[in-house]
């Protein structure tokens, strides 16, 4: 590891701008990183050394010409559920073997404009459908928080999920920053379990359009970083209106980073009583409560409020974001693209044989829970309810909202846990995005950031809710949380 490695996005720009190095010297630095580290990891499914270079080489040249975008030089790793031209994009399935699009998705394209360089394609759970990416086709993701005895991990814990390959890389210091995708905590909750930074921003504020689709009224892309600002300078390139996507909101992108501050004096920041949860760990808690003594002492006001459809949340997701699987992975068939499975049998059984091949089991599993909620007779006490208790928790928040500023709570119910734990029983697996789903039932904004560690030496996160659209204040509060935990604990990994 060089010292190039370990800058955050903000200080790299900086030395980029006062050609204390070049974008092709901070670029190289990461593509050794990458070499070094994924053999360990497994973060990346696809490496782009030569398209990075060549996007480095191009970002000089716009310094040298004092035209240079808001990203310029800035080495990425890319969630592979974000389509990138000619460039295999794979959603971690054996379903979309050799799939290389033929166009950008809209985000990685506003970062490309923004001078933004791509190190490759890194690993998910499948199709997003998970907690711990596990399920990525190409294998195991390993946390860098792992047990390290210098040679090798001694145990191995997960990174999160679903964006486990974007937190590892980041986390690593094997990217500067990277894309997730949030749907029920997808990015907050690796942000989480490998103490970096994770933001969802409002629902609607970035584009899907050629992101591969999980669950659309949730799926919401994101930017994951090792600090608050540079999460901030990621989402001002990623975001803005799509004609492409209907579900874009067509409002202008605030100067997020300018108006960045940690100042919350006169805030009023609210504690959901319903996030107290039987059964978290005491040390959880008691960070919950040191971060709203931090927020207090900076001059916020503490609130308590009431969420009660929040028991509600997690039962509620699991109908609808299944249901929406259920539809949008109708279209892996094996007729246009990626797999095909053609035991010379009727087009029925080739698209039995391709979908029963190419989709892993947790995926099926989805599948088929959609589509049982979704069937006649089941429709209405299943997907409708669900949509109405959707409509409650989202009223909750609005309520709260008209008192406070934005919520403070845990990220997640646990630090990061050993590979195959919970993989007998998904409904504990489900349990570990308790803490996220509710905000991404109601389409807000929210953020993890690093709280401290465990009594395992394990990260764990504090979660920011804030309004729609209201990610400025969500940034402020979690850059107050920031400089007041002070996280800079390094994954032992990266000593070696």
């Amino acid at each position: 590891m060089t010292s190039l490695t370990h800058l955050t996005i903000a200080d790299a720009l900086d030395g980029l701008k006062t050609k204390k190095f070049s974008a092709a010297e901070l670029t190289e630095a990461h593509i050794k990183a990458v070499e070094q580290t994924d053999p360990l990891l497994n973060a990346y499914i696809t490496k782009t050394p030569d398209i990075a270079r060549a996007q480095a080489k191009a970002a000089d040249a716009r310094y040298a010409a004092g035209t240079n975008g808001l990203l310029d030089g800035i080495p990425l790793a890319i969630k592979d559920l974000y389509c990138t031209k000619d460039v295999l994009t794979t959603a971690s399935s054996h379903i979309l073997d050799g799939f290389k699009p033929k166009y950008e998705s809209t985000v990685t394209q506003n970062l490309w404009n923004a001078g933004a360089v791509m190190l490759g394609k890194v690993g998910l759970d499948e199709f997003a459908m998970g907690s711990s990416t596990t399920t990525n086709y190409y294998g195991h993701i390993i946390n860098p928080w792992s047990p390290f005895d210098g040679k090798e991990f001694t145990s191995k814990l997960v990174p999160g999920g679903s964006s486990g390959g974007s937190s590892a890389a980041v986390a690593a210091r094997a990217a500067m920053g990277a894309t997730g995708t949030d749907t029920g905590g997808s990015i907050r909750q690796p942000a989480s379990f490998t103490g970096i930074s994770g933001i969802k921003p409002t629902y609607g504020r970035c584009s899907r359009w050629g992101i591969i689709a999980f669950a659309s009224s949730l799926d919401q892309a994101g930017p994951m970083a090792r600090s608050v600002k540079d999460c901030a300078l990621m989402l001002q390139a990623m975001a803005g209106h799509d004609p492409k996507d209907s579900t874009s909101v067509d409002m202008p992108v605030p100067d997020w980073v300018k108006a960045l501050s940690p100042n919350v004096k006169g805030k009023r920041i609210g504690i959901p009583k319903e996030y107290r949860v039987e059964g978290t760990p005491a040390e959880i808690l008691a960070l919950w409560d040191k971060a709203a003594a931090w927020l207090k002492a900076a001059g916020a006001e503490i609130v308590d409020v009431s969420l009660p459809h929040t028991k509600y949340a997690v039962p509620t997701y699991y109908v609808l974001a299944p249901a929406e699987a259920s539809s949008n992975l109708a279209r892996y068939d094996g007729v246009k693209f990626g797999l095909r499975v053609d035991n010379g049998g009727s087009l029925a059984d080739m698209y039995k044989a391709t979908r029963g091949a190419g989709f892993g089991k947790e995926t099926r599993r989805r599948i088929l829970v959609g589509t049982y909620v979704l069937s006649a007779g089941y429709y209405d006490a299943y997907y409708t309810k669900a949509l109405k208790v959707r409509a409650k928790i989202a009223e909750d928040f609005a309520k709260a909202f008209e008192k406070v500023d934005a919520l403070l709570t845990p990220t997640a119910p646990s630090t990061a846990f050993v590979i195959g734990t919970n993989e007998d029983d998904p409904v504990k697996m489900y349990l570990n995005d308790i803490f996220t789903i509710p905000a991404s039932l109601a389409g807000l904004p929210c953020m993890s950031v690093p709280g401290g560690l465990g009594s395992d030496g394990l990260p764990l996160g504090l979660h920011i809710i804030g309004k729609p659209f209201d990610e400025q204040t969500v940034l402020d509060v979690s850059m107050a949380v920031e400089e007041a935990a002070a996280f800079n604990a390094l994954p032992k990994f990266m000593a070696a």
